[in-house]
């Protein structure tokens, strides 16, 4: 009933987003250098795509982010003729791991994955293993608009050179419940007081799942005074000094985790529905809005709120990325250009839906909120990614010190 009302309201808001930016798409510079966009390829690119079938390798563990694709899907078919097919994942390394066998086997074209979502380590891998095609973000005409405040052109400090599109940002945070948390922790120090005085409340998902090893990043980040080395290729020097630290306060938190840190949840989702059901008091998220989304659909208990550290949240861009030997190349380009467009966007920042905030800059969309309510999505003090080198080397000390 609530989503049919909201609906409803949204439907004015989306038709002036889109009427706000048809000038601006046909005014706008594509990129800082002022190159005009290649009308003509792109309606090419509009003509080769119609009929085709996109396979997208995304993470499935998100009921939200599922639906909102099955939308995206109704959607890019309407006005494109494009099919879109979710291939979900548990870990997009999975899908790099696919794609180089492809390689290795010398299947240069006709793949299984047409478009990925990516970012990080595996997006460094993709790029060093030359597992993508050519450069095609700046052939969008959708990339006019978004924020170029934002860290877009860098992937964890590694150039993206046109091989991505920005898609959303995430930031890590705790989904607390209020409840049973007076005074939610916003410091390494306070979570560990936290934990120890209510022991079995907190846990964290088992590295190298990807909200697990982004709380190790968070926690070392917290626990460096001086982070710039993180910002460079981890040396063996380096990491010994500044992960020592981390092993301390994780050696003091191990004890105290549900299940005594003896077994570790498998993702995100699996967290949130220890939350869910009361056998945590606080879970781990990379969406400053899931926690909003979790409550208004009922998935969690209305005292639930999104914390992040003072000193500032793990932050960074999510991304699309094309494999080298994708099938639908074409089709793929227009199913990234639609996930960028402003309505695409838009409900994509609504909590209602999904909460990811949008990439797109309000100023040249000419209103000043970028989500369907007409708010701005939270976003939290924001902290970037380290070198992708620290996460691989903290994945693996966790495995040698932790794993069962």
């Amino acid at each position: 009933m609530f989503k049919t009302r909201f609906s409803t309201l949204l439907r004015p808001l989306h038709r002036a987003l889109l009427l706000g930016v048809l000038p601006l798409l046909m005014a706008s510079p594509l990129r800082a250098s002022e190159q005009p966009l290649d009308e003509s390829r792109w309606q090419q690119t509009l003509q080769e795509a119609r009929g085709q079938t996109v396979y997208f390798n995304a993470w499935g563990g998100s009921p939200e982010i599922n639906s909102y694709l099955v939308w995206a899907g109704q959607e890019i078919e309407r006005q494109y003729g494009v099919k879109l097919v979710q291939v979900k994942v548990d870990d997009i390394a999975q899908s790099v791991s696919q794609l180089l066998a492809n390689q290795q086997a010398g299947k240069t074209e006709g793949g299984p994955i047409d478009l990925l979502w990516v970012n990080g380590k595996n997006f460094k891998a993709l790029k060093e293993q030359h597992l993508l095609g050519t450069p095609f973000s700046t052939e969008l005409p959708n990339m006019a608009l978004v924020d170029e405040t934002l860290p877009v052109t860098e992937d964890f400090t590694v150039p993206v050179e046109g091989l991505e599109a920005p898609w959303g940002i995430g930031q890590l945070n705790l989904m607390v419940n209020e409840q049973e948390v007076a005074t939610p922790p916003t410091s390494a120090q306070a979570l560990l007081t936290w934990a120890q005085a209510h022991p079995g409340r907190f846990t964290y998902p088992k590295p190298p799942q990807f909200h697990g090893s982004s709380f190790l990043k968070q926690i070392l980040l917290e626990l460096t005074p001086d982070p710039a080395p993180l910002y460079r290729e981890a040396t063996d020097a380096d990491f010994d000094r500044l992960s020592a630290p981390l092993w301390a306060w994780l050696d003091a938190l191990h004890p105290v985790l549900w299940r005594k840190g003896k077994l570790f949840p498998t993702g995100a989702a699996e967290t949130r529905q220890l939350l869910d059901d009361g056998e945590l008091a606080m879970a781990i998220s990379f969406n400053p809005q899931e926690a909003q989304s979790a409550v208004q659909n009922g998935t969690l208990p209305p005292t639930v709120k999104a914390v992040a550290m003072a000193k500032g949240a793990l932050t960074n861009s999510h991304f699309l990325a094309i494999p080298f030997n994708a099938s639908a190349r074409a089709g793929a380009k227009v199913v990234a250009n639609f996930l960028l467009s402003p309505d695409a966007q838009a409900r994509k920042a609504d909590p209602a839906f999904w909460g990811d905030p949008s990439v797109l800059d309000p100023a040249k969309l000419g209103v000043k909120a970028i989500s369907t309510t007409g708010a701005p999505a939270l976003r939290f003090k924001a902290v970037a990614e380290p070198h992708p080198s620290w996460q691989l080397r903290l994945e693996a000390a966790w495995a040698q010190r932790y794993g069962h």
